[in-house]
């Protein structure tokens, strides 16, 4: 039994598991801690482990039920082909990266991307993988990066910290042309603001540990094949996943060679938390995105902030690709002061924002961006990506609005 497609998003999530055939009756897919999975013939377990098998687990390294019922989940969210997930959106990247891409390609990527991110593309092109970091807010750019060897593009829906937002579209149409495999990282919109499979994105970067998951309680990762990308044309397909039909070989490679190989297992404890905090990813994205835009505009309209980041503000250089793409801007916002030397103290002095990293809590944190998550790039690096001295990161969370309002009212008061 599966859900109706004309359901709304909501409605289909949180009875998933029920109509997906949860065991006994249960509404929510039990953990599940075996690592081996035993067959009554050695003939089926070969047939899993061949990838001719509809279905089925050998070992927990490449998944188990608890994992798959997720993988369904975000399937669905994102009306894709299919899901892998991962113990963190980080492996679910390098897993993409290193599975996809051999020395000698080519990979455009958007120069704002997320610091951890960033680093990893060092390391492609100490593999001798070729990067080319450009603004992707103008597809102009990518297009005059692109070459005969380029394999991949990658971008993030709404950059972090600095909330750019690429032009999705034209990036696509790009790589349509191209032939190249688009990469669109979700995970600060979500599939519910958006989602990627609208603009071409081949693949869809989200980390379950945000947004989707939304708690603060369970690392995760996914990386969903959205089915447009034409596989049988790319060449860096392992010959033995070279079998069936080619819109599941991507899928194949990744669960192969960038789960099972490379380790990076999400665990079912963790799936389970997951998949619950999924129940609610509407309803936190409604609320954060609403406190989000309350606090931006107020924040545009103190004297001591100098510019504030948030693609629902009428001055965002993207405002009209964000009311375009996306339902709602978000959790994530940035603001910088005037007075840099400000920074450390605004933040000591506000009492409900937790000074922590981390994104897409149910509370509210907050870091200075160039002193911590940003430090180790370096201030030319920041530059780039439009990262000054003084800029303050939020993620909005549940709070109520008065209340965060009235804390930044007392903390800016010295500013």
């Amino acid at each position: 039994m599966t859900t109706p497609q004309n359901q709304s998003f909501t409605t289909q999530i949180v009875h998933a598991d029920r109509l997906g055939g949860a065991e006994h009756g249960a509404i929510h897919k039990p953990i599940h801690t075996s690592v081996q999975y035993g067959y009554d013939k050695v003939e089926d377990l070969i047939a899993v482990f061949q990838g001719t098998a509809k279905g089925g687990f050998n070992y927990a390294r490449q998944g188990t039920p608890t994992t798959a019922a997720l993988e369904s989940k975000i399937t669905q969210m994102e009306r894709g082909l299919g899901t892998i997930a991962f113990s963190t959106g980080m492996a679910g990247i390098c897993a993409v990266f290193l599975t996809l891409l051999k020395a000698g390609d080519h990979l455009v990527a958007s120069q704002f991307v997320f610091g951890n991110t960033n680093s990893v593309l060092g390391t492609l092109a100490d593999l001798g993988i070729e990067v080319t970091t450009v603004d992707v807010t103008n597809a102009a750019n990518v297009a005059a990066a692109l070459r005969p060897n380029t394999r991949m593009v990658f971008v993030e829906t709404i950059a972090n910290p600095g909330t750019q937002i690429p032009d999705l579209e034209g990036i696509g149409a790009l790589c349509k042309a191209h032939g190249a495999l688009y990469v669109v990282d979700n995970t600060v919109a979500s599939p519910y603001l958006f989602r990627a499979a609208t603009v071409g994105a081949g693949l869809v970067v989200n980390s379950l540990t945000k947004s989707i998951g939304g708690h603060g309680d369970a690392l995760g990762g996914a990386i969903t094949d959205t089915g447009l990308f034409d596989w049988s044309n790319y060449p860096n397909i392992f010959a033995a996943y070279r079998k069936g039909d080619p819109k599941g070989w991507g899928l194949q490679q990744l669960r192969k060679k960038g789960l099972r190989d490379m380790g990076g297992t999400l665990s079912s404890h963790a799936a389970h938390q997951l998949a619950l905090g999924a129940e609610t990813l509407t309803l936190r994205m409604d609320r954060t995105s609403a406190t989000a835009l309350a606090l931006a505009q107020w924040l545009e309209a103190h004297p001591a902030v100098s510019r504030v980041l948030y693609p629902m503000l009428p001055s965002h250089p993207q405002h009209d690709q964000a009311r375009k793409h996306l339902k709602a801007g978000s959790w994530l916002l940035s603001f910088e002061l005037r007075d840099p030397d400000q920074c450390l103290p605004v933040c000591n002095r506000l009492q409900l924002p937790i000074k922590a990293t981390g994104l897409a809590d149910t509370r509210t944190l907050i870091i200075p961006v160039a002193h911590t998550i940003f430090w180790e790039a370096g201030p030319e690096v920041r530059a780039t990506m439009g990262i000054a001295d003084s800029m303050i990161r939020l993620s909005v969370g549940l709070e109520e609005v008065d209340d965060l309002l009235a804390d930044f009212e007392q903390a800016l008061a010295g500013a």
